[in-house]
């Protein structure tokens, strides 16, 4: 595995060909969705190409990222479309109607222990 994705429609496909990555990446359009919800604030959710998840889990080919505000800089990554698109609208109604981020993340921690510990009892047998 190669960790390097193209889209085919929204659904990534993995590549292991790099030129035929490159090739597809320099030309295409990889904007799941911007939105900017106030004149300093722009959330941008864009198709990385590259697996982001650097463990174990499904790939994290998504991101949504918010660049201006008190929330500069706060990301979230995804391993679908649908889920990037989500996220990408939960980001923004936070932004527009003053729910923190923080909630998002928290949740996000929350399911990834509980899946965790799923996957330990299921181990154990």
């Amino acid at each position: 595995m190669t960790g390097n994705y193209i889209l085919d429609g929204k659904e990534p496909v993995e590549v292991s060909d790099i030129v035929t990555w490159a090739t597809w990446f320099e030309a295409a359009d990889r904007i799941v969705k911007q939105t900017t919800p106030s004149k300093d604030v722009r959330v941008s959710t864009v198709f990385l190409g590259l697996d982001h998840q650097f463990g174990k889990g499904p790939p994290l080919l998504f991101e949504t990222m918010v660049f201006g505000g008190r929330q500069d800089g706060d990301q979230w990554r995804y391993s679908t479309w649908d889920e990037a698109a989500a996220g990408h609208e939960a980001a923004v109604d936070s932004l527009t109607r003053g729910y923190p981020l923080l909630a998002r993340w928290l949740y996000r921690a929350v399911t990834w222990l509980k899946e965790s510990r799923k996957g330990k009892e299921d181990a154990r047998g």
